[in-house]
């Protein structure tokens, strides 16, 4: 059990970090600041993405429930790719700064619906 507390911690980090810089390349983004081309920018948050992810599996791993089996789960897993396609058009594939405004404020939206869906283990957890 001492391993599932390590590893939640762990993966809690990596939620904290990945919203901190999120945050923070979208005020980079909004201000069109030149450290949004910084190489550490483009490289600490994939690394840091890529922890995140391994931890949520290693999470499901333990606990047995899983993407696709269990609704929760299946929700933070398509809300996942959702957030990720609002990021990139956030910090990269949006046309105007409008559009990447918007998808900025959309991926933050969905960020916290992940977080509700997290701690209540249930796919609807406003309905409460």
């Amino acid at each position: 059990m001492a391993y599932y507390s390590l590893l939640k911690q762990f993966h809690l980090a990596t939620i904290a970090l990945t919203l901190a810089l999120f945050v923070l390349r979208g005020v980079w983004m909004m201000a069109n600041s030149p450290r949004l081309q910084a190489r550490w920018v483009r490289i600490v948050p994939h690394v840091n993405d890529a922890l995140l992810l391994s931890s949520g599996f290693g999470l499901a791993v333990l606990i047995q429930q899983y993407p696709l089996v269990h609704g929760w789960l299946t929700a933070k897993f398509f809300a996942l790719i959702l957030y990720i396609v609002l990021g990139t058009f956030a910090l990269k594939r949006g046309k105007t700064r409008f559009q990447r405004i918007a998808a900025w404020i959309a991926a933050l939206l969905v960020f916290g619906y992940m977080a509700a869906v997290a701690i209540a283990h249930d796919p609807f957890p406003f309905m409460r």
